[in-house]
């Protein structure tokens, strides 16, 4: 695109549709070459385009610095723009990520299944690119680059749309990035950027731009996730908000549920894999629930509870039926106490996202039933849920967190940027 449609693809509509479109078709014919490249070129680009974001470090911290101060004066929560705000360490991060990313296996052309048939026909069920994926992504800085180099990875061509915070921003990074690409030959258009913040280009996004787009990975809150779920005419790897649960077991060591329930909700409040309820059994609350409220409170983190919670603490405040289902991404979190294990997993059920909930026990048969009972993408024992997160399972990064049930679930890393064909081989070999 051209360096002055900032403006005028934001004023005029038909202007927005055509570039798109053109965007699309770079897209779509740059898929067709990167499907075809070895492990080393693109291990090679992702390196170089790693260094180039290590060299336009300067220009990626003003634009971030005016996407804050922007966000800053139109009143943003601090979660908010700490989930914006890059550093000369966090662009390190980002610059490592790619590089952590070149370095994975590559999935394309992996054999994953392979058999022979009684009539001798040799079947094999081997990985191929998607081909073209849409990210829509709200205001995090570090998506861009893992997006953009996660599918290049696995062979696909992106096109990225990020939420209008964090525009300069992501605008630096592609730039960066598409220089180290082109450094190393690899297809015009096999990173984009959507480069407003108009909200139309979602919309087009989602019609597919005329078949340039095979899937759309959707990572946000809950009316971004609703809009593409209802408009998407390609299909869609949901990534729903994360509407955490720690359910602190009856047989809980105390000081292992306070570590762990002070990391998982107050590590980063803004990140996905944040601890948004805190259940703890009625049978362990006389011991465990004051000092675990206490903790939090102590930490600076607000307090809604039921009137069990409120009972220990007069700084808590009481908690609404909504406050059950929120995803706060803030120093704000729901206690409510339960009674026992069944009780705990259906209010997960109830109330949860799908995303990520842990148990704290000593009790190996409970957390077995949890882990098997409650129906989330993600689920942990004895452990912070800050660990959803694709770099910790180590897939290099992560696109998102995938919450529904088909294809991807879980972090969606560069196999599950993956489909498969079936290559079938015989000699001569005809059906009777």
């Amino acid at each position: 695109m051209r360096a002055n449609s900032l403006t005028v693809l934001h004023a005029d509509k038909t202007r927005l549709r055509a570039d798109l479109l053109a965007l699309g078709r770079k897209a779509r014919a740059a898929a067709r070459d990167l499907m075809l490249l070895s492990p080393e070129a693109k291990a090679e680009a992702l390196r170089a385009s790693a260094r180039a974001i290590r060299a336009a470090l300067p220009p990626i911290l003003e634009a971030n610095a005016a996407d804050v101060n922007e966000a800053r004066g139109s009143g943003q929560n601090e979660a908010f723009i700490d989930r914006l705000l890059l550093t000369p360490e966090r662009v390190e991060g980002i610059a490592k990520s790619v590089e952590d990313i070149a370095d994975l296996p590559d999935p394309v052309g992996a054999v994953t299944a392979e058999w022979t048939r009684p009539n001798g026909l040799k079947i094999s069920r081997v990985r191929t690119p998607l081909g073209v994926i849409g990210v829509i992504f709200e205001s995090r800085p570090n998506v861009t680059a893992d997006a953009g180099a996660l599918c290049l990875k696995a062979g696909n061509a992106v096109i990225l749309r990020t939420g209008s915070g964090a525009l300069r921003s992501a605008i630096e990074l592609v730039k960066a990035m598409q220089a180290g690409l082109a450094s190393k030959g690899m297809p015009d258009g096999a990173i984009q950027l959507v480069p407003v913040a108009d909200r139309e280009a979602v919309g087009l996004m989602l019609s597919g731009l005329d078949g340039a787009i095979d899937v759309i990975v959707p990572r946000g809150g809950k009316s971004l996730v609703a809009r593409v779920q209802a408009e998407a005419r390609v299909p869609v790897f949901a990534h729903l908000d994360g509407n955490n649960h720690l359910y602190v077991h009856e047989k809980a060591d105390l000081e292992m549920a306070r570590k762990v329930l002070l990391n998982s909700k107050l590590r980063r409040t803004g990140v996905c894999g944040a601890a948004e309820t805190l259940l703890v059994d009625q049978a362990c609350a006389g011991t465990h629930l004051a000092p675990l409220v206490k903790a939090l409170l102590d930490s600076d983190c607000a307090v809604r509870g039921d009137q069990a919670a409120q009972a220990v603490d007069p700084r808590v405040t009481p908690a609404s039926e909504e406050d059950w289902s929120t995803e706060y991404l803030d120093r704000i979190i729901a206690v409510k106490v339960v009674e026992g294990l069944d009780d705990a997993i259906r209010h997960i059920e109830t109330y949860g996202s799908h995303h990520t909930d842990a148990i704290i026990t000593a009790d190996e048969a409970a957390a077995r039933r949890f882990l098997s009972e409650v129906d989330s993408a993600i689920v942990l024992h004895n452990a912070s849920t800050q660990f959803a997160d694709g770099g910790e399972f180590g897939f290099g990064a992560e696109i998102g967190i995938a919450t529904g049930r088909m294809h991807a679930r879980g972090p969606v890393g560069v196999e599950q940027l993956t489909s498969f064909k079936y290559v079938v081989k015989g000699e001569g070999t005809v059906r009777p």
